[in-house]
């Protein structure tokens, strides 16, 4: 395709996925407030969307290769675009994430349930995540509502950014983690309510956390103890 032709293709796809987002906008706006919507407000907001798209695509651009950069296995940029799940949920999040702040909760949470689905990973369109992010893996990994992740975050599956079981908490209350630049979280490992993972930090797999690490931070497991029994030996 000539590059004349794709970039006729893009703009027609761009237009009529805008034009389609502008129909869902306005239903969800009628709902919110029991009104009908004018095409003037709709248009506006749909408008802002598409002026943060350069924005997300330069974020996507720093995900993409924080996982070509960071997997041995990763042979091409192509490669982890088409076929990394944690790429596939940062592009539904990103936009998700830009809507929710336009104020269409509705659509930007069903934009992430569609990847959730698409992905196996959970991730809030409220949570906001600093650029460079790459999920490994990713099947299980949960990032709630209220959680703050800096530049350079790297999870993998099964992770937990959740918030502690409070009674009485309003909605949308600060209760979930902030993981500042640097960190890397492995496998299974989960980390609950309003602390702080310090930058640069390092939390193995399995590990819970309820309380905030200082920068620098490394947390394993404790040791686990093997003993071998011979010739009858045992209990």
């Amino acid at each position: 395709m000539a590059g004349g032709d794709v970039g006729a293709f893009v703009r027609r796809m761009l237009e009529s996925a805008l034009g389609n987002l502008t129909g869902e906008v306005a239903t969800e706006l009628a709902f919110q407030r029991r009104s009908g919507q004018t095409v003037v407000e709709c248009d506006d907001l749909v408008g802002r969307f598409a002026e943060s798209l350069p924005e997300i695509r330069v974020l996507l651009d720093s995900d993409i290769q924080m996982a070509y950069r960071g997997d041995p296995a990763a042979r091409s940029v192509a490669e982890v675009l088409v076929c990394y799940p944690g790429i596939h949920a940062m592009m539904h999040h990103r936009i998700a994430h830009s809507l929710h702040l336009l104020g269409v909760p509705f659509v930007a949470r069903v934009i992430s349930e569609l990847g959730r689905a698409e992905t196996g990973i959970d991730i809030h369109p409220a949570a906001s995540i600093g650029g460079g992010c790459f999920i490994d893996h990713g099947t299980g990994v949960v990032i709630g509502e209220t959680a703050i992740l800096g530049d350079n975050v790297r999870l993998y599956q099964h992770v937990t950014l959740g918030a502690k079981k409070l009674d009485g908490v309003p909605k949308g209350m600060p209760r979930h983690p902030i993981v500042e630049d640097d960190v890397t979280i492995y496998s299974g490992a989960t980390v609950l309510g309003r602390i702080t993972i310090g930058k640069g930090s390092v939390i193995g797999g399995g590990v819970w956390v309820t309380n905030d690490l200082p920068p620098g931070s490394f947390v394993t497991q404790a040791r686990t103890q093997v003993e071998a029994f011979t010739d009858g030996g045992g209990i």
